[in-house]
């Protein structure tokens, strides 16, 4: 097999995007049968057909999507290599993760300070679970991300950054709790599985004897609280949360303890990714 030509994987990743030759010339600048060309002669290079067609479109093959990820980790790794050659401010796209909670409470003053500061920055960002930031790092399709601790694997670097003080919040119909047990069998509103806080939840639960009973998943903070305002069940949130959100007539508050307490939120990034955009997100965190 011939080396990879850095050009050809260029207009591969444009086809994969567009999911046509066309619309991948229009944006290349390019005839169609030049792009035909370098893709048929890429396959011939890797002996693996990469696209199929379907629908009246290109669809990526397995081999084709492994390709297409090798594919972005260049693309992107050309764009840091262009902007660490640069002398001037930070610029360019840069796609941050981040927990719902720490979106939505931490980051919007973040980010207009980031924004100000360094204009020629196009942030991007994504929210989702912890697990879900940390495979999406993996798999290149973010650049940083605010992820709650631990995160033990090798391959990232971290800096705390926040502390989460973690509440417990019950309908304000519930009975006070004179000991936790008392949550036995109660509904419990939570993000799916993967969520970190979730997960520190599960693990107080087991630690407090809670048995538990059936699990209400939801995709926000506004629908976790607005369940228990209604009476559903019970949940454990970010007291950041609860500072942006008045329920305090239609709900109950109990701030957990010990390890508990007080989480940290970590920037996380690949320890392979290096930019004066991450540089200054670090600069602004720190200020």
């Amino acid at each position: 097999m011939h080396h990879l030509n850095l050009q050809a994987l260029e207009i591969f990743r444009t086809v994969a995007m567009e999911g046509s030759v066309s619309r991948a010339a229009d944006r290349l600048g390019r005839v169609q049968s030049n792009i035909s060309t370098r893709i048929k002669q890429l396959e011939d290079s890797l002996e693996t057909s990469l696209f199929q067609r379907k629908n009246r479109g290109l669809h990526l093959t397995a081999d084709g999507k492994m390709l297409l990820a090798y594919a972005e980790r260049f693309h992107l790794l050309s764009l840091e290599t262009s902007e660490a050659m640069k002398a001037d401010r930070p610029q360019g796209p840069f796609r941050i993760g981040a927990m719902e909670s720490t979106a939505a409470a931490r980051l919007p003053a973040v980010l207009s300070h980031y924004h100000k500061a360094y204009p020629d920055v196009e942030v991007a960002l994504k929210t989702d679970t912890a697990k879900g930031l940390l495979d999406r790092l993996i798999q290149y399709d973010i650049d940083a991300a605010f992820i709650a601790e631990p995160i033990s694997d090798d391959r990232f670097e971290t800096r705390p950054v926040f502390e989460e003080r973690l509440v417990l919040v019950t309908p304000g119909t519930f009975p006070d709790l004179d000991q936790m047990t008392d949550l036995s069998g109660k509904t419990l509103i939570a993000f799916e599985a993967g969520c970190a806080y979730r997960r520190y939840l599960e693990q107080w639960q087991l630690e407090n004897r809670i048995a538990p009973g059936m699990v209400l998943s939801v995709s926000s903070y506004l629908a976790i609280l607005s369940c228990v305002s209604a009476g559903t069940g019970y949940a454990v949130v970010p007291q950041s949360v609860l500072d942006m959100i008045s329920m305090e007539a239609t709900l109950k508050y109990y701030p957990l303890e010990g390890s508990y307490a007080a989480i940290k939120t970590l920037l996380a990034w690949r320890n392979d990714y290096h930019s004066a955009k991450l540089e200054a997100l670090r600069h602004v965190l720190e200020t």
